[in-house]
């Protein structure tokens, strides 16, 4: 740990930065490649460390200089990945006062003047150290020219120079820079590595702590042990030396978990007027809307996880709050979990641009609580196979004669039966054809006498045939003439319609609206029967234009 300053407090996150690699949490990959390399005397001369904000890629890089650099208590050691920390050099790297260990933050010096008295330093030999290290710190900051000028020294620089680069936004940091570079992935420090740090920092500072205040804390932080430490600062000077876990959810503005479980529950079970009961209650009690909608996000996510990998409801991570209530709310399959996810994202975007963001948050889970009962596709699916399922065997009994009942029910008289039957088995092509390439002569069910056209495929009848046993279940005998075609189904429909659009537009209040609408013309309508328009909601005109059609006919 960082050396204490007695007349002057120091903040947790300084005073308990990692001075050895031992201290370093969550980056076993990077300390066992450099253990590797210094044991087999293979440095390389440049290293790239990024990760998010907090987790030490700066104070690694302050590790590596020393570890390089350590000569040990008596002087005499070489580069070891257990520095000593009381080496003349350990101590001024530790201090950030060496003059071998020169760091720059590119966030403040981009330009390419500033590189070029890097590089002027580059040809001296270290006064001290064994290596003469460049930290740079935010070096995606640095200008394109920047980068230039470094390219031809980073690629081979004297053999007493170690370049450390550390950056957030690796992807802004150009190719030609990262393939001079050993790169190492910092990785976010888990909920339960944090907690374990915590504990270990508040006992030394002899502060008590409950640990449902130190997870909620842990999850704040994010995979960064800085922020964490920031956090935990704050909830000690706010519990005046006590952290417990209201202090830490004032803090933070966090929602009750207990609370933001029993929403959820509410929201499977589509209870809305308790789910906004619930949601205002949080919401007095200081919660904002962001932070309910992103809890509720949060326990999405670790209902469909727990749900996948049951085990994990015994993670270290979890609270016993959060056990119990995943145990209780385990049911719900992982679809629902699912289309629940989408729309608590979608939220996100909408609460962002809300005037009234809790306004924006109740309609969001309106939404959720109305939808998440309603069946999936893949459950609607199933539900028409299954269906389909029955009307199969339904037809396969008919064909077979076992249900006379049913087998009356497919009788085919006229050519308005058969139009209905086949849209109603969904044949267009197949009907369209009959419509425009064969009239009929005489119909009744079982016999059908046909004219059909020249031009018709040559494969109609066949197929007509066929679809008539098929789906009635019954020998069908046809008288086929070929030759010019009398009235076609298509003709008369076509003559019907145009029948009809004529009449129509003899209604007063149509001939009025075409007479004002200079142009416009009747393109189709719906017919209805009365008892059809007495049992519907219908508009005036509907409704008295069936009426008057039929009361002509009387």
């Amino acid at each position: 740990m960082a050396e204490e300053n007695n007349n002057q407090y120091v903040a947790l996150a300084r005073k308990y930065r990692p001075q050895n690699f031992e201290d370093l949490l969550g980056q076993d990959a990077l300390v066992q490649t450099l253990t590797n390399a210094i044991k087999n005397n293979r440095l390389h001369h440049a290293y790239i460390l990024t990760g998010i904000r907090g987790v030490g890629k700066t104070t690694t890089a302050r590790l590596i200089a020393k570890a390089i650099n350590c000569i040990g208590p008596d002087g005499k050691g070489g580069p070891t990945i257990h520095p000593c920390g009381e080496c003349e050099n350990c101590k001024a790297i530790a201090a950030d006062r060496h003059m071998d260990v020169i760091e720059l933050d590119a966030a403040s010096k981009t330009g390419v003047d500033d590189i070029r008295e890097i590089l002027d330093g580059v040809r001296y030999k270290p006064v001290n150290a064994r290596y003469k290290v460049y930290i740079i710190d935010e070096v995606h900051m640095l200008s394109k020219s920047a980068f230039n000028a470094l390219l031809k020294t980073l690629e081979e620089p004297p053999a007493h120079v170690k370049f450390i680069f550390a950056t957030t936004e690796i992807r802004q940091v150009p190719v030609t820079i990262l393939s001079r570079c050993q790169r190492f992935d910092l990785q976010r420090l888990s909920v339960e590595t944090l907690v374990n740090l915590f504990e270990k920092v508040l006992n030394k500072e002899k502060i008590s702590f409950e640990p449902q205040a130190l997870q909620m804390v842990a999850r704040a932080a994010d995979g960064s042990a800085r922020d964490g430490l920031s956090m935990l600062d704050q909830a000690i000077v706010l519990g005046n030396g006590n952290i417990n876990a209201q202090t830490v959810k004032n803090m933070l503005g966090l929602a009750d978990r207990q609370q933001s479980f029993a929403v959820y529950e509410k929201l499977l079970e589509g209870d809305i007027s308790e789910v906004l009961r619930l949601i205002h209650e949080l919401y007095t009690n200081g919660a904002t809307p962001m932070l309910i909608l992103q809890d509720m996000i949060d326990i999405t996510h670790l209902l469909a996880k727990v749900k996948i990998l049951p085990e994990f409801i015994n993670d270290a991570s979890l609270s016993e709050t959060d056990r119990e209530m995943c145990k209780k709310l385990c049911s719900a399959p992982i679809s629902i979990l699912s289309k629940i996810w989408q729309m608590l994202i979608k939220g996100v975007s909408e609460i962002q641009y809300a005037s009234v963001q809790i306004d924006a948050l109740e309609m969001i889970l309106m939404r959720i609580a109305y939808s998440a009962s309603l069946p999936t596709p893949a459950d609607l699916l199933k539900e028409l196979k299954k269906k389909s399922t029955i009307i199969d065997s339904v037809n396969s009994d008919i064909l077979q004669g076992k249900d006379a009942i049913a087998e009356s029910a497919v009788v085919l008289n006229t050519t308005a039966d058969l139009v209905k039957f086949m849209t109603a088995k969904k044949q267009p092509l197949l009907l369209f054809a009959i419509k425009n390439d064969v009239s009929f002569k005489e119909f009744k069910d079982g016999y059908l006498h046909i004219a059909v056209s020249d031009k018709a495929d040559k494969n109609l009848v066949l197929n007509f045939r066929t679809f008539l046993e098929k789906e009635t279940g019954k020998i069908w005998k046809f008288d086929i003439d070929y030759e010019p075609l009398g009235e076609t189904l298509a003709f008369q429909e076509a003559r019907e319609l145009d029948r009809d659009k004529k009449n129509i537009s003899e209604y007063p209040l149509v001939k009025a609206i075409l007479d004002e609408f200079n142009g416009a013309k009747i393109e189709t309508f719906i017919r209805k029967s009365i008892k059809e328009a007495e049992n519907e909601e219908t508009d005036d005109f509907s409704a008295g234009a069936i009426l008057n059609e039929n009361e002509e006919e009387e």
